[in-house]
């Protein structure tokens, strides 16, 4: 909310730069902190344009996190590094790598505390098909309608999830706008959420109830030889895209 961007952007986005405040890490920092259970890394390259001209100020949120004690800060800085994807690319694993590994604490704990209600909730559903609501995509450029539909239990190899939040990326609205020649209708948008396991098919082991996990636009087959799956770009794993690309689960189901 100090610099020129950070008002630009909120006042385009939120209306004003006040309602921007409660998204400006610093002032969170000072507000709310410390936050005991929350790691944060920050990379920061020396040479970055944005760094000269006060866009960038990770020094007030260092000052920040020293005001209210708040010890679990690093912030590393790049000698001759700039603002650019060449210089985002050299630190991304470290980044992944700290997420995930406090994802998984996060998880265990989560994993640990899932309430008495939700377990017997989802033993009371395990295997039966169960309704709930969607925004359903009728037509290209139609509205989307909100409806109750009918989710089969997970067959082998199959997993169903408890959506807890969702949104809508460009692939989405690719497929809304009619341009994706695989995009059938009607559909259900949205694969990128934040879920719950709800429950599992025959031979699932990699998670089970209570799990949250976030869903792929494309899963992976993990198989030793699958050239996706062995490398970074697992999203590209094509194991069922002759399949999804009709709008069917792989055993030919919806």
């Amino acid at each position: 909310t100090e610099c020129a961007w950070g008002k630009k952007a909120f006042n385009n986005y939120l209306g004003s730069v006040d309602a921007g405040k409660e998204f400006d890490a610093t002032l969170l920092m000072e507000s709310k902190g410390p936050f005991p259970s929350l790691d944060i890394l920050v990379d920061q390259g020396l040479a970055d344009e944005f760094l000269g001209d006060g866009q960038l100020r990770p020094e007030a949120l260092e000052e920040a996190a020293d005001r209210v004690g708040h010890d679990s800060l690093t912030v590393r800085r790049h000698p001759d590094r700039d603002h650019s994807y060449h210089f985002i690319s050299s630190f991304v694993d470290d980044h992944i790598a700290f997420h995930a590994e406090r994802l998984r604490k996060k998880q265990g704990l989560q994993r640990a505390q899932v309430s008495d209600n939700e377990s017997s909730q989802f033993a009371a559903t395990a295997g039966k098909p169960i309704t709930c609501k969607a925004m359903v995509a009728r037509a290209p450029k139609e509205p989307l309608s909100c409806e109750t539909i009918t989710v089969d239990p997970p067959a082998a190899g199959e997993v169903r999830v408890k959506v807890i939040a969702n949104a809508l990326c460009h692939t989405d609205i690719y497929t809304l706008d009619g341009y994706d020649p695989e995009g059938l209708f009607p559909c259900i948008l949205g694969h990128e959420a934040g879920c719950v396991v709800e429950s599992v098919g025959d031979g699932v082991t990699s998670v089970r109830p209570g799990d949250h996990v976030i869903p792929c636009y494309t899963p992976q087959c993990a198989r030793p030889g699958c050239i996706f799956c062995q490398s970074p770009k697992t999203n590209l794993c094509p194991e069922i895209r002759g399949t999804q690309g009709m709008g069917v689960m792989p055993d030919g189901t919806k």
